[in-house]
């Protein structure tokens, strides 16, 4: 079964349904994943995604922040959620498809401004998210999975404008790169993005305060698909679509996408 996937925070769902739909029109994923939607899911605008075929979602909402949904045109079932750090966030939901492959959906915290979990209780809550994602899959290794969101870490030296200028800064110090490097060995995922794009820069997320995102392109990849061993190899035709940081009221996220025969 053929099906691609798309990863996107979108900052706000009913603020932006209108730029969901324009996604799911153009580019017809069979799946959608929505970070950030900042929403309850009884106020989640849910008739229009409907009407466009996307008639099945599995979600946690909460009002204002956080928030994870999983928007689908093939049939999908509740798989259950996880509350990492017990911070008490919608920041995780899963979903299984018909041929029982598991859809992992996350949002980890962004962590603040200040890298010093001492200095700043976000940072700590950060890497603890980290570190229990990393215990639940060495307790649990998945199998015939699929892990995707904003995990809000730009991992290599390519996934980011400047190397050395953002060491210190979050989303890229040492610390929080080798908590995620923990967490995906523990399940042996697989970066897909970067199996079929493994040279080059590539972001996916560049900052509302730049005057112009696409001329300064300081931009971070923070936004992954990975997949468990067994099905990776199934994985292909990875993309990031750019273009949508341009789109009228855009999030500061673009969407990723990837295919896989299954």
């Amino acid at each position: 079964m053929p099906f691609t996937l798309a990863t996107w925070n979108i900052n706000s769902v009913r603020l932006r349904e209108g730029l969901v739909q324009k996604l799911l029109g153009e580019e017809t994923p069979d799946i959608l994943c929505l970070q950030e939607i900042k929403t309850p899911i009884d106020k989640f605008p849910t008739e229009g995604f409907a009407a466009m075929g996307y008639r099945h979602l599995v979600a946690r909402g909460q009002k204002g922040y956080n928030g994870v949904a999983i928007l689908s045109k093939l049939p999908i079932t509740d798989a259950g959620d996880s509350d990492y750090a017990a911070l008490g966030h919608a920041r995780h939901v899963a979903a299984r498809l018909e041929n029982g492959v598991v859809i992992h959906n996350f949002y980890v915290p962004a962590g603040g401004d200040i890298p010093d979990r001492e200095e700043n209780v976000k940072f700590g809550q950060k890497l603890d998210f980290l570190t229990d994602m990393r215990d639940a899959f060495r307790a649990d290794r998945p199998q015939r999975a699929i892990l995707v969101g904003d995990l809000n870490i730009a991992p290599r030296e390519d996934d980011v404008w400047n190397h050395k200028a953002l060491l210190k800064i979050v989303s890229h110090t040492p610390i929080e790169v080798q908590h995620l490097s923990d967490a995906q060995e523990a399940g042996a995922w697989v970066d897909v993005t970067r199996k079929d794009i493994p040279e080059g820069r590539l972001y996916s997320w560049w900052s509302y305060r730049a005057a112009d995102w696409d001329a300064a392109d300081k931009g971070r990849r923070l936004d992954h698909v990975w997949a468990t061993p067994d099905i990776a190899g199934a994985a292909h035709g990875s993309r990031i679509l750019r273009s949508a940081r341009g789109w009228d009221q855009p999030s500061d996220h673009v969407p990723v996408f990837a295919t896989f025969d299954l």
